[in-house]
C-alpha cells in the first residue's frame, strides 16, 4: 500500500476517489509541529534553534500516521506547494522518521491528470522553502512574544503586537489622520445645455484661450459668474469631431489578493471567509490552489478555455490566441498558477456545492473564462465646441461588441450624442455653474487595505486574511456603517507607541524589505540565521531601553477628582483593551472599576437595588447592560433598558430596534411601539 499524506480530510477524500485502491490517503490536519504556546520556543543563545513540540490536538493523529507509515511500502508527502505546505511536509518527515524513504509531490489542482503527473515526478523536500517559513514564523514569534508583554506593562493586558499586523494598523491610523486634517477646497464647473435640431445634450467647459482649465481653477461662485458673463452672447460652434473604435481588454484571472478584493466588493465576503470558501473549493477539486500571487496559466487550461468559448459563444468570442498575463506583484511565485477552475468546461450550474461556495466559484469561473475572450469594442464620439475664448467638450460611447462583457460585466456608461459636424452652430439652452468640494481620502475597506498591503510589499498571499482578522479581533480597528475601517482609541494608542519607540518594526519599507529577505531565503540566495540575527540584536537592545524610559502613567492613566466607593482611594481613568474606564489607584489591593458611561442611564439595578445598569462590552465587542455591582450582582440585559417595567410580569422593559419596546423576560410576549403610551 502507498500512503499519501495531505493537510485536510476533505482533500484526502477527493484524492482517494481519484487514485483508487492502491493508495491510502490520510490527513495531517494541518501542522503537526509548532513552537510552544507557553514560551518563546526559540533558543536565542544557540543559533536561534527552534524548540518544536507536537500540539496536544495533533498527538492522536500523529500516532495513527506513524503506525500507517510503518505498514506502507511508500510514503508520499502531498502537502500544498507553498512555504507552509513544504514546512508541513518537513515536519511530517521528521516525526515519521522518513530519511530518504519518502517522495514529495506537489500539484496546483486536484485533478487525476495533475496528481498522476506529480506521482511520475517526485522530488525531495525543498529546505529553502522550509527555512523561509521557519524564518517568518520565528520573526513573528520574536516580535509577538517580546513586544506584546511590553504593551501589557505600558498600556493594558491582553494587547498584542505583530510584525506585519502592526504595519496594517499603521496604514489605517495614518489614513484616519489624513481625513481629520483634510480641509475641503471649493471649486466650480460650468455646464452648457446645448441643442442641435431637436436633440439636447450637455457639454463641459474644458478650455480657455486654447489651454486646458484645471479642475480646481474656478475657485468660487464669483469666478464662475464672471465666465458666464464673458460667455453672454457667444456663438457655440463645433470646432472638431472625432469618432473612433476603442477596445477594452478583460481582466486577468484571480490571484489571492484580487480574489479577496473582488469577493469583498461584489459578494460582501470578508477576506477570511473568502479564503475559507476557496479552501473548500480547492479541496473538492473545483479550483486550482488559492494561495498564489502568480498569473500563470497552464497550456491545458488555455486550450480548454478556447474550446469552451468557441463551442458556447462562437468563434468571434475567442480572442484568436491564448491570452497570457504577467504579474506586477513584488516577489510573485511565478512557478505557481493563477486561481482558475480545475475544469473550465464545467459551468457553475453543472456542479453541486452550497450557495456561498457557488457564488465564489461563479466569480472565479467567469473571471478565468472572460480572460480568454475577445475584447469589448465601443464606438466613441467626441466633439470640441468653441464659444468665444472658451472651449466645451462632449463625449459619448456606444457598445459595439460585448466580447468578454457577455459573461463578466464591468461598469461602463453608454451615452449617445447627436450627430455633430465641424462648423455646426448649436443653440444654447442654459449655462449651469455647479459648486463642488474636494473630498478627503476614503477610509480603507477590506478590498482597498489588501490592495495597499500588496502594493507596498507587505505580507504574502497566505497572510492577508489573518492580518485583517487579527487587528479586528484585537479591537485595534473596527468597521463603521459603511463597512470601512476606523482605528479604535486603543488601536491609535498602540500604533503611536510603536511608531514613536519601535519605528523599524512598523516601518512600511523595512517590513517590505524583510519580505524580500524571506523571498531570498526561499530562493536559496540567503540563509535563515543571518536574517534572524540582523533583526534580533538591534530590536532587543531598543526594547530593553524602552522598558526603562517609558512610564505607563504617561500613556494609559489619567488622574481624576473621583473617590473609590470601596476603599476611598482616588479613582483614575485607565485605558483598557476595549476603551477607557474608571479604576481604583489602589490596584491590585482594590479591584473596583466603573464604566465612564455609567451615569448615562441612571437606572437602578432591579435585582440587587444597589448598583446601576451601565453599558459594557463582551470580548467580541458586543454591547450589553450589566449591574455596576458586578461580580456581586450578575444582572445583565442584551437590549438597552428603559427604566420602566412590564405591566404583565414586572420585568424590565427594553428598547428593541428603532421602533419597539418589549419585555426583557423571554417568556413574556408584551411589546408596544415606542410612540404608544406604556
Amino acid at each position: 500500500m502507498n500512503l499519501v499524506i495531505v493537510e485536510s480530510p476533505t482533500k484526502s477524500k477527493t484524492i482517494s476517489k481519484l487514485l483508487g485502491k492502491d493508495y491510502k490517503v490520510l490527513s495531517s490536519y494541518g501542522h503537526v509541529r509548532d513552537l510552544p504556546k507557553s514560551k518563546l520556543g526559540i533558543d536565542v543563545e544557540n543559533d536561534f534553534k527552534p524548540e518544536y513540540v507536537i500540539p496536544t490536538r495533533a498527538r492522536k493523529n500523529v500516532n495513527l500516521l506513524k503506525k500507517e507509515a510503518k505498514e506502507s511500502k511508500n510514503v508520499i508527502l502531498a502537502t500544498d506547494e507553498d512555504r507552509e505546505g513544504e514546512a508541513i511536509a518537513y515536519h511530517l518527515s521528521y516525526i515519521l522518521g522518513l530519511k530518504d524513504n519518502y517522495q514529495r509531490i506537489a500539484f496546483h489542482e486536484i485533478t487525476e491528470s495533475a496528481i498522476r503527473e506529480a506521482l511520475k515526478n517526485p522530488r525531495k523536500i525543498n529546505m529553502d522553502l522550509v527555512d523561509a517559513q521557519q524564518a517568518r514564523r520565528m520573526l513573528d514569534r520574536i516580535v509577538g512574544y517580546k513586544l506584546s508583554p511590553f504593551l501589557w506593562k505600558k498600556i493594558a493586558r491582553g494587547l498584542s503586537a505583530g510584525r506585519v499586523q502592526s504595519v496594517a494598523l499603521r496604514l489605517v491610523v495614518e489614513r484616519e489622520r489624513e481625513i481629520e486634517k483634510f480641509k475641503p477646497q471649493e471649486y466650480w464647473s460650468v455646464i452648457a445645455l446645448l441643442r442641435k435640431d431637436v436633440n439636447e445634450f450637455e457639454a463641459s467647459l474644458v478650455k480657455k484661450d486654447g489651454k486646458p482649465i484645471d479642475k480646481l481653477e474656478i475657485k468660487n461662485e464669483q469666478e464662475a459668474k464672471k465666465i458666464l458673463g464673458e460667455l453672454e452672447g457667444a456663438t457655440y460652434e463645433v470646432e472638431s469631431v472625432e469618432k473612433k473604435e476603442v477596445s477594452r481588454s478583460p481582466l486577468p484571472p484571480f490571484t489571492t489578493s484580487t480574489l479577496q478584493q473582488e469577493a469583498s466588493k461584489k459578494l460582501g465576503y470578508s477576506a477570511k471567509f473568502t479564503m475559507s470558501l476557496a479552501q473548500k473549493l480547492y479541496e473538492n477539486g473545483f479550483i486550482t490552489y488559492h494561495r498564489t500571487d502568480s498569473l500563470n496559466l497552464s497550456e491545458q487550461s488555455l486550450f480548454a478555455a478556447k474550446d469552451f468559448i468557441i463551442k458556447e459563444y462562437g468563434e468571434k468570442y475567442w480572442e484568436g490566441f491564448p491570452r497570457r498575463f504577467k504579474t506586477k506583484s513584488k516577489g510573485a511565485q511565478e512557478a505557481h498558477e493563477a486561481i482558475r477552475p480545475s475544469y473550465p468546461d464545467k459551468t457553475p450550474e453543472s456542479l453541486k456545492m452550497d450557495e456561498k461556495q457557488h457564488r465564489l466559484y461563479v466569480l472565479i469561473w467567469k473571471r478565468f473564462v472572460a480572460s480568454q475572450m475577445s475584447k469589448a469594442v465601443f464606438n466613441t464620439h467626441t466633439a470640441d465646441i468653441r464659444a468665444g475664448i472658451y472651449g466645451f467638450r462632449v463625449s459619448g460611447q456606444i457598445l459595439k461588441f460585448d466580447g468578454f462583457l457577455r459573461i463578466y460585466p464591468i461598469k461602463f456608461e453608454e451615452k449617445e450624442i447627436p450627430e455633430l459636424k465641424v462648423k455646426d452652430i448649436l443653440d444654447l439652452k442654459e449655462l449651469k455653474p455647479e459648486q463642488h468640494f474636494t473630498q478627503p481620502p476614503a477610509r480603507y475597506n477590506e478590498a482597498s487595505l489588501i490592495k495597499a498591503l500588496e502594493e507596498n510589499g507587505i505580507g504574502r498571499p497566505s497572510t492577508y486574511a489573518p492580518i485583517l482578522s487579527n487587528i479586528q479581533d484585537r479591537n485595534y480597528i473596527e468597521k463603521n456603517e459603511q463597512r470601512r475601517f476606523q482605528p479604535t482609541e486603543i488601536g491609535t494608542v498602540v500604533n503611536d507607541l510603536l511608531v514613536e519607540n519601535f519605528p523599524q518594526v512598523v516601518d512600511i519599507n523595512f517590513t517590505a524589505q524583510m519580505e524580500e529577505e524571506l523571498d531570498k531565503v526561499a530562493q536559496g540566495e540567503k540563509k535563515l540565521l543571518p536574517v534572524i540575527e540582523e533583526f534580533y540584536d538591534p530590536f532587543m537592545d531598543n526594547l530593553e531601553e524602552k522598558y526603562k524610559s517609558i512610564e505607563k502613567k504617561e500613556i494609559a492613566e489619567t488622574p481624576t477628582d473621583k473617590i473609590c466607593p470601596k476603599c476611598s482611594s482616588p479613582l483614575i481613568i485607565k485605558l483598557g483593551r476595549y476603551g477607557r474606564f474608571y479604576a481604583c489607584s489602589n490596584f491590585p489591593k482594590c479591584k473596583y472599576t466603573e464604566s465612564l458611561e455609567q451615569n448615562n442611564l441612571n437606572i437602578q439595578c432591579p435585582k440587587c437595588k444597589e448598583g446601576e445598569l451601565v453599558p459594557k462590552r463582551t470580548r467580541t465587542k458586543k454591547v450589553f447592560y450589566g449591574c455596576s455591582n458586578y461580580p456581586k450582582c450578575d444582572y445583565a440585559l442584551w437590549y438597552k433598558p428603559t427604566g420602566k417595567f412590564c405591566p404583565k410580569c414586572n420585568a424590565m422593559l427594553v428598547e428593541s430596534g428603532k421602533k419597539w419596546i418589549k419585555c426583557s423576560n423571554k417568556e413574556c410576549v408584551y411589546k408596544v411601539e415606542k410612540e404608544e403610551k406604556m
